[in-house]
């Protein structure tokens, strides 16, 4: 009877034991759920807040793209391109100001004339003038292009003298000189027979006719020997 009681009692006590042990694992397992929903591991809020994300970049470098600095411009890219347009712009405008210092003398602002200015009898020399009536200073620096027109409506162009350009600078009034060089035929027996100077000044493109002068002494010898002469200032 007293073995049968202890039995009894070692079963109960046994299934209390098994009945706490149950409860306990059920509830350890609920905490750890809950524990893992709501605290995020290390590894993802640095991912979340770390400043090298790819997203995060992105919205910061957009960011700066539209935002204007103190000056009105753009920090970013615009920075960069209005530097280098302002560099371009800068060298551009120095070099017309540098060209409009010199520019070369349009021909529509010359008054251009040919005396015949011999110094003798046998050197034949045409002076050719060119007065700046325009409002600023020009260069006529260099060779004129001339042509000799001749009665038999050929034109036949001027060689070249062996001398140097001066420079010839022209301010408002200023006068250019320059000259075609010939010996003069006192024969009477001349086959060229002048009837216009064509000239082109220098670095132009735009031509006058002139008379031959009426005064000025016969070619001895054909065009090829009429000479061409830089300009020069007659101050």
């Amino acid at each position: 009877m007293k073995h049968t009681r202890v039995t009894a009692l070692a079963a109960v006590g046994l299934a209390a034991a098994l009945s706490l042990t149950a409860c306990s694992g059920e509830g350890s397992g609920k905490d750890s759920s809950a524990q893992g929903a709501s605290t995020p591991s290390p590894d993802a809020s640095a991912s979340s807040s770390s400043p090298s994300d790819g997203g995060s970049d992105s919205g910061g470098s957009t960011a700066n793209d539209t935002k204007p600095d103190s000056s009105g411009q753009n920090t970013q890219a615009g920075t960069g391109t209005g530097s280098g347009s302002g560099s371009g712009s800068g060298s551009t405008k120095g070099a017309s100001k540098a060209g409009a210092k010199v520019t070369f003398c349009k021909t529509s602002n010359l008054v251009i004339d040919a005396v015949d200015a011999a110094p003798d009898k046998s050197s034949g020399r045409i002076n050719i003038t060119m007065i700046n009536r325009g409002s600023s200073t020009c260069s006529a620096t260099g060779f004129a292009g001339v042509d000799i027109k001749d009665a038999d409506h050929t034109s036949n162009p001027i060689e070249r003298g062996p001398a140097q350009p001066r420079i010839t600078i022209l301010e408002p009034g200023d006068t250019a000189i320059f000259d075609l060089a010939y010996t003069i035929d006192t024969t009477g027996n001349s086959l060229p027979s002048p009837t216009d100077i064509l000239v082109t000044p220098p670095n132009e493109t735009h031509t006058v006719s002139l008379d031959w002068p009426a005064a000025a002494g016969q070619i001895r010898g054909a065009y090829t020997d009429v000479q061409v002469y830089p300009t020069h200032t007659t101050k």
